[in-house]
C-alpha cells in the first residue's frame, strides 16, 4: 500500500483446547512462537505501526516479541474479537484517515506475499472493509461466508446451522478496515449469540447496512489459511514450516539427503554446499558455514559453525562456536560456551563445557574438559578429566600450547600446564607445571607376590 497503514494482532485469548498453562499463541513451532510468526508476517508488509492486543499472560507475550518493533494494548476482559479491537480505540483514533489490518495471532502459516494482493485490492476499490477468504476442504474452526446474490454474510461456526457448516468458503480472520468506519461501527456490535461475545465479523453487516463498500479477497493459497486450535494442529503447522525451510535451503545450494527425517528451525542459516545427512536437528539461530558435513543424529542448538566443519554421528552441540575445518564427534557432547578453533578435533565420547580448545588441538576420546583454556596443538589423552568443581565453586584449567596430557590424567583445578609440558599417563596433577617439564604423579606400584587369596569353586 502506498499510504501508510496500521496493524493490529489479536493475541489476548487463552486457547483452552490446548490444555496448557501457557497461552496458545506462545506455543513454539519451528523455533518461533505462533505469535512471533504472525508478527514477522505482518512486519513483512511494512506497516506504519504494529500493535499487539494482550490479555492473558500479557507480560510473557510482551517478552516473546520484545525484539520486534511493536506496541501493545491491553484487553482487560476477553469478551470477543470486536471487544479486542475496541481495546485499541485510543491508538486507532489518532490515525482516523488511515487503514488498519486486523489479524488473529493463531495463523502461523501466512506469508506477506499472500496478504499483499488483499491490501492492493482494498486500496484500489476504496473499501471500508476487505476481508480474506479461501475455499477449504476442511473448513472446521473458521466462520463461514454466506452468499445471497451480491450480499455476503459471515457467520461464526458455533452459530452456524448444520447445512451452513458444510460451506467451504471461510472467513480467514484477516481484515482491512478504514479506521474511521471501523470505530463508528464497533459500538453497534451486539453480543446476542451462543457465546455471548462481541464478534468482529458483525461489523461487516453494520457497514453493509450503512451502504459502505465491503469486499472480499479470496486467496488461491488456501494452504496458508490454517488456524491452530489444538496441539495436533500445532504439529501439522510445524510440519508445513519444516518442509518450507528445507525447500528454501535446497534452493540456496544446501544438500538435504533425507528431508523426511531432518528438522531445521526457521532462523537457522546454512551455507552453500553443506550436506545434511538423515536424522539431523538444527535449532535456534544456529549458523552453519559452507561445505560442512552434518552426519546422522547430529543435534545442534544455537551454535555457530565455520566452513568445512565436520560433525560426526550422534553428536550434540549447544550454544558453542566451531571454527573452520574443525571436526567434532562421533558421540561427543559440547555443552554451552565452547569455542573450538581451526583444525581442532574433538572425538568419541568427549564432553566439553565452557572451554576454549585451540587450533590443531586434539581430544580423541573419553575425556571431560570443563572451564578450560586449551591453546594450540595440545594433545589430550584418553580418559583425561578436568576436576573443576569442589562442590561450591568452579575453577579454571589453563593448558598452554604444545602440551601433551597423557591418558588417564586428572587435572585438579585451578591449574596451569606450561607450554610443551608433558604429563605422564595416569597422573593426578594438583600443582602448576612449568613449561617444557615432564611430570609423573602416580602412587607407587606395590607388588606382593603370593599374598592374594583366591576363593575357588570346587
Amino acid at each position: 500500500m502506498k499510504q501508510g497503514f496500521l496493524a493490529l494482532i489479536l493475541a489476548a485469548g487463552k486457547g483452552t483446547r490446548f490444555r496448557s498453562d501457557k497461552i496458545k499463541v506462545l506455543h513454539p513451532l519451528a523455533g518461533k512462537s505462533m505469535l512471533r510468526l504472525v508478527v514477522d508476517c505482518v512486519l513483512g508488509l511494512k506497516p506504519q505501526k504494529v500493535y499487539v492486543v494482550v490479555g492473558n499472560q500479557k507480560d510473557e507475550v510482551k517478552k516473546d516479541v520484545s525484539l520486534r518493533k511493536v506496541g501493545f494494548v491491553t484487553q482487560q476482559k476477553q469478551l470477543g474479537t470486536a471487544h479486542a479491537v475496541l481495546s485499541a480505540k485510543n491508538v486507532l483514533k489518532k490515525e482516523m484517515e488511515k487503514d488498519v489490518l486486523v489479524i488473529n495471532a493463531d495463523l502461523p502459516l501466512l506469508r506477506p506475499e499472500t496478504l499483499r494482493p488483499m491490501l492492493a485490492l482494498h486500496r484500489k476499490k476504496g473499501n471500508s472493509l476487505t476481508f480474506l477468504s479461501a475455499e477449504l476442504e476442511n473448513p472446521t474452526g473458521f466462520g463461514r461466508i454466506i452468499r445471497d446474490g451480491d450480499k455476503i454474510r459471515i457467520i461464526e461456526e458455533k452459530d452456524a446451522t448444520a447445512s451452513e457448516r458444510k460451506i467451504k468458503a471461510i472467513n480467514a480472520g484477516v481484515y482491512l478496515f478504514k479506521i474511521k468506519d471501523l470505530l463508528a461501527a464497533l459500538p453497534k456490535v451486539s453480543n446476542k449469540n451462543k457465546k455471548g461475545e462481541y464478534y468482529l465479523t458483525d461489523v461487516h453487516e453494520i457497514l453493509a447496512r450503512q451502504k459502505k463498500k465491503v469486499g472480499v479477497y479470496t486467496t488461491k493459497r488456501a494452504g496458508e489459511i490454517f488456524g491452530v486450535n489444538s496441539r495436533y494442529e500445532l504439529a501439522q503447522a510445524a510440519e508445513v514450516l519444516r518442509q518450507r525451510k528445507i525447500k528454501t535451503l535446497t534452493e540456496k545450494g544446501v544438500t538435504v539427503n533425507d528431508p523426511s527425517t531432518t528438522w531445521i528451525d526457521l532462523d537457522v542459516n546454512i551455507g552453500v554446499d553443506t550436506t545434511i545427512h538423515s536424522s539431523v536437528i538444527v535449532e535456534g539461530n544456529s549458523i552453519i558455514g559452507r561445505q560442512c558435513q552434518l552426519y546422522p543424529f547430529v543435534h545442534i542448538i544455537g551454535s555457530r559453525l565455520g566452513n568445512r566443519v565436520r560433525i560426526l554421528t550422534s553428536t550434540m552441540i549447544e550454544e558453542s562456536t566451531i571454527k573452520d575445518d574443525a571436526q567434532v564427534g562421533p558421540f561427543a557432547h559440547l555443552r554451552p560456551n565452547n569455542v573450538i578453533w581451526q583444525k581442532a578435533k574433538v572425538g568419541n565420547f568427549v564432553e566439553m563445557k565452557n572451554t576454549v580448545f585451540g587450533r590443531k588441538s586434539k581430544a580423541g576420546h573419553l575425556s571431560y574438559l570443563g572451564d578450560c583454556d586449551v591453546e594450540e596443538e595440545v594433545n589430550i589423552g584418553a580418559g583425561t578429566i578436568t576436576c573443576n568443581y569442589d562442590g561450591k565453586k568452579k575453577y579454571k584449567t589453563i593448558i598452554k600450547a604444545g602440551a601433551f596430557i597423557g591418558s588417564g590424567t586428572e587435572l585438579i583445578a585451578p591449574l596451569k600446564i606450561g607450554k610443551k609440558a608433558y604429563i605422564g599417563a595416569g597422573s593426578t596433577i594438583t600443582k602448576d607445571v612449568s613449561p617444557g617439564s615432564l611430570v609423573v604423579a602416580r602412587s607407587k606400584q606395590v607388588e606382593k607376590r603370593k599374598k592374594v587369596r583366591r576363593t575357588e569353586k570346587k
